[in-house]
């Protein structure tokens, strides 16, 4: 039996279309501490505005970092840099420069433009870097880049709608980080059905999972989930059998 349960992290929303995907403060604060009761030990998340626009805004980020370590103290929080939220590389730097209240880590995908230079500046501002790697094309450009000693963790994200596929290339993105070297945690997960095959694989090896309302709206028999707590509570059931 594993001394140490592999991290669970809860993936709360982003732009998926879900009844029970939090948009406010208030309403990802509910939903983290729902995530953390079934299980979860860490919570990724998008910040929404006043308008219901993911942003990466200082007053609506700091509102909801406080609001989520309110209600769920002394658990990782994670925020998103997606460029699908800015495109603009500079426009994104000078966004995130201008935070006030910081997350534990934000996941920054490394196959997106200016990616080194966000991931200096977060090693500047202290801010951990969980370094997102989405396709196999990421991770040679991760290993590449000289990056990896300034992050805490590797997250393989293949987005493969076949399950099949989706766990063929976590593997492939794993072999390039293991030839290279590259020894930092994983957390794996997919998109949609697929992901909890992704999950199951990781957990199979050792590694830490990730699910949620951003990365699928469906339970393994492919039911649509409640909500957040119905994810995490299935992935944490997957993660207890392995035990």
């Amino acid at each position: 039996m594993s001394e140490v349960r592999p991290l669970l992290q809860a993936a709360l929303n982003g732009d998926r279309e879900h009844p029970a995907a939090p948009r406010t403060a208030e309403e990802t604060a509910v939903e983290a501490r729902a995530a953390v009761d079934a299980g979860a030990r860490a919570v990724h998340l998008h910040v929404f505005d006043a308008d219901g626009r993911q942003t990466f805004a200082a007053e609506p980020s700091a509102a909801t970092l406080r609001a989520v370590r309110a209600a769920c103290p002394g658990i990782s929080i994670s925020l998103s840099t997606s460029a699908e939220v800015e495109a603009d590389p500079r426009r994104r730097i000078e966004l995130i420069k201008a935070w006030t209240d910081l997350p534990d880590v934000v996941t920054a995908n490394q196959g997106e433009d200016g990616i080194i230079e966000l991931c200096e500046l977060l090693t500047v501002r202290g801010i951990g870097i969980e370094a997102g790697l989405l396709s196999l094309d990421d991770a040679r450009q991760f290993v590449n880049s000289g990056v990896a000693p300034s992050c805490v963790r590797a997250m393989v994200e293949p987005l493969d709608a076949d399950p099949d596929e989706a766990t063929a290339h976590a593997d492939a993105i794993e072999r390039t980080l293991a030839g290279a070297g590259v020894r930092l945690e994983q957390i794996h997960h997919g998109d949609g059905v697929a992901s909890w095959a992704v999950n199951e694989r990781a957990i199979a090896r050792g590694h830490g999972i990730r699910t949620g309302l951003e990365d699928t709206p469906v339970l393994p028999d492919g039911r649509i989930a409640r909500d957040n707590r119905d994810l995490v509570a299935t992935a944490t059931s997957m993660l207890r059998r392995r035990e």
